[in-house]
């Protein structure tokens, strides 16, 4: 009499399956660390997770010079009126705001920047509808300005209630 062999039982546990779970740990890990990095202001060490306060600032000119305007939230549209030349921002401490800057000078296609030294905010040079968007916390009570490197002339004032 003949004794068959028995099979050895393969195992569920595949080279195919510990490839797969592989790569969807490395993407899961490297999107958390994404979420991670990306949600710590410019003047913090570690993230903010709270809702935003946008902030949208147009950059451009007209025939007495450069400067800022304001871009309005609640229409979509921006302001057309010489009111918000260089417009003043008003926040309360501690909310963690998302300050986005829009090169909207399509005549001179000059660059422009935006910068707040008190909060770490500096833009990069931008060119003709190019957009950045920087965040930090408003931890600072007072008043600071925020100013143009490249045109001296665009500068308004940043206060932070308390």
């Amino acid at each position: 009499m003949v004794k068959k062999q028995k099979k050895p039982k393969s195992s569920p546990i595949t080279k195919g399956l510990i490839i797969t779970v592989a790569v969807i740990a490395l993407a899961v890990a490297g999107g958390v660390y994404y979420l991670w990095t990306s949600s710590i202001p410019v003047n913090e060490d570690h993230p903010v997770f709270a809702t935003a306060s946008h902030v949208y600032i147009l950059a451009t000119h007209n025939d007495q010079g450069y400067y800022y305007d304001e871009q309005s939230t609640k229409t979509g549209k921006k302001s057309i009126s010489s009111t918000n030349t260089n417009p003043p921002i008003h926040v309360a401490q501690g909310t963690l705001v998302a300050l986005h800057v829009i090169n909207e000078d399509k005549d001179t296609g000059s660059d422009q920047d935006l910068n707040i030294d008190a909060f770490n905010v500096h833009t990069k040079h931008l060119k003709y509808f190019e957009s950045q968007t920087i965040d930090f916390v408003a931890d600072k009570t007072g008043k600071f300005s925020y100013y143009s490197k490249i045109h001296p002339e665009m500068n308004g004032t940043l206060t932070v209630d308390p």
